[in-house]
């Protein structure tokens, strides 16, 4: 095993999210409805579908070109503000990455960095404002410190994932600050984002794919 990603461990990150966000679907849409729309899995699922689509018929030969086609598909397919949220994330992904075919532990880090950068700036939230960031944030601190310290790849993701899952659960009992939530004001509190669940996927998709 090494602790580099190639091009098709990147392709099996994106079908692997693809997969995961079917399989939530339901329940995404059930956090959704308590807080928001009541759409964020219906049309999550539906984005990383095409998605999937669009890569397979465009077969990107580097990481930017993945990452590029993920992000813009992403925008134009899913409905609110996960669509830019989320598109932008990928987009800076890519844009951070290059044209690389080999990742490293710490470019993929700052790739992500990168990603979170851009969700900061579209969505003007930070972490504690009960959104996507607080399952993002913690998971990119997370990768970068394996990194730093030379940790395997497999672990290093695990304790990505560990970090996300961390901020995914602690959206319960943060009062929403930003978005569709924030009208609820108090009413927000006792409720699991479903925009950190759904980053938090993201990074479960890179444990079960690049480990």
């Amino acid at each position: 095993m090494t602790d580099t990603v190639s091009m098709a461990d990147l392709d099996r990150w994106v079908r692997a999210f693809a997969e995961l966000v079917a399989e939530n679907k339901d329940s995404l849409t059930g956090l959704d409805a308590a807080i928001g729309d009541g759409d964020h899995g219906a049309n999550m699922d539906r984005g990383m579908r095409a998605a999937v689509t669009a890569i397979e018929e465009s077969g990107p030969a580097t990481a930017r070109e993945l990452f590029t086609k993920l992000g813009m598909t992403v925008v134009s397919s899913v409905g609110g503000a996960s669509g830019p949220l989320f598109g932008t994330m990928f987009l800076r992904i890519g844009a951070a990455l290059g044209d690389g075919t080999e990742i490293s532990l710490a470019q993929l880090a700052t790739g992500l960095r990168a990603g979170l950068d851009g969700v900061r700036a579209r969505g003007k939230a930070e972490p504690g404002d009960k959104t996507m960031l607080d399952a993002l944030a913690p998971a990119v601190a997370a990768l970068e410190t394996a990194a730093a310290t030379g940790t395997a790849k497999d672990e290093a993701l695990r304790s990505a994932l560990s970090a996300a899952e961390g901020g995914r659960d602690a959206t319960i009992a943060m009062l929403a600050r930003k978005g569709r939530a924030s009208y609820l004001g108090e009413r927000s509190v006792g409720h699991q984002d479903p925009g950190a669940t759904t980053t938090a996927l993201l990074v479960a998709a890179a444990v079960r794919a690049l480990s």
